[in-house]
């Protein structure tokens, strides 16, 4: 595996740790988290196959366009990934609004379903 890909994995479980120590204490930084999880171990899949995005909008468009729609992943996959990005959105600019502790669970359960997808292709690299 290249070094960038194995450093977004890394990120990925490290995130994903985070979102579930903090999902009860903090629920808008766990979801921030536990989206982030899913952002860096989905950018560590694309970097594998030599592509890279700039922006959070293109990867959630690949995960859809590349990952779903092709059959790679099932659509309940891009369906997760999408719901922890409005999630975050919520949890980090939301202003006034807030990501409750119930809304920061369901995104701690999501965000592995999305590394455990990866995980056979980063396994696969190593």
């Amino acid at each position: 595996m290249n070094q960038e890909a194995a450093d977004l994995w890394e990120r990925a479980g490290r995130a994903l740790k985070t979102a579930e120590d903090w999902s009860q204490e903090d629920p808008d930084a766990s979801v921030s988290r536990s989206y982030y999880a899913a952002f860096y171990a989905v950018s560590a899949l694309f970097v594998l196959e030599g592509r890279t995005f700039t922006k959070h909008a293109a990867v959630e468009a690949a995960v859809h366009r590349d990952l779903v729609k092709s059959g790679r992943w099932d659509p309940s996959l891009g369906r997760a990934y999408s719901e922890l990005v409005i999630l975050r959105q919520t949890g980090d600019y939301g202003g006034g609004t807030h990501v409750s502790a119930e809304e920061a669970g369901e995104a701690v359960a999501k965000a592995p379903r999305i590394l455990e997808a990866v995980h056979p292709t980063v396994d696969s690299a190593t």
